[in-house]
């Protein structure tokens, strides 16, 4: 039986794609150090998901943009990219455990809270999916090198807030959150 975790990072920035991953980890080729993705350093991060692509039984990646999120709302969106990497992997999984919540029309999983800090496979697959949105976020910054995407990653510090009112909202920022609907009032007022 082929067990997958599965993961979803992004959810509470302001800007850009909300991303997940799904691993299915070979029993046959151990990888070490794995842990939630927000406990280890950048470094380590890019290091363990290469051998985690490299290592793994399988893997895949899918995100939702700013404008699905802002359609669906975060917890629809991720929801949405968890299924997308699910159902990417090939070969495919025969069970599913997932961070944090159930995924609608999967019978053969479980939800875990806090389940990268337990469970190895799933948190392969948040270092998976964040370092695949950090290097997208590296990208934005150098579109929008004024907003410091590639020190934040999109989330809602206070140099993305203060960024946000001096330069306004791009079209990749997740407008339906709170910080950006106000940084859109105050431009309007300008």
């Amino acid at each position: 039986m082929s067990i997958a975790g599965a993961d979803e990072v992004g959810r509470g920035c302001l800007f850009g794609p909300v991303y997940a991953a799904a691993v299915i980890l070979s029993p046959d080729r151990p990888i070490r150090g794995l842990r939630d993705s927000k406990e280890l350093p950048a470094e380590r991060r890019a290091e363990l998901a290469a051998e985690i692509k490299e290592k793994a039984v399988a893997w895949s990646v899918a995100w939702l943009e700013a404008h699905d999120i802002d359609r669906l709302n975060i917890y629809h969106a991720s929801l949405t990219a968890i299924r997308s990497a699910v159902d990417g992997l090939r070969p495919a999984a025969d069970f599913v455990l997932v961070d944090g919540f159930p995924l609608p029309g999967v019978e053969a999983q479980r939800a875990l809270v806090k389940g990268d800090a337990k469970c190895r496979s799933i948190a392969a697959a948040s270092i998976v999916a964040k370092v695949a949105r950090d290097h997208r976020l590296t990208e934005w910054h150098e579109v929008y090198p004024q907003y410091g995407f590639a020190r934040h990653k999109g989330y809602g510090t206070p140099e993305h807030l203060e960024a946000l009112g001096r330069y306004g909202v791009t079209p990749e920022h997740r407008r339906s959150f709170g910080p950006v609907r106000k940084a859109m009032g105050a431009a309007a007022c300008r």
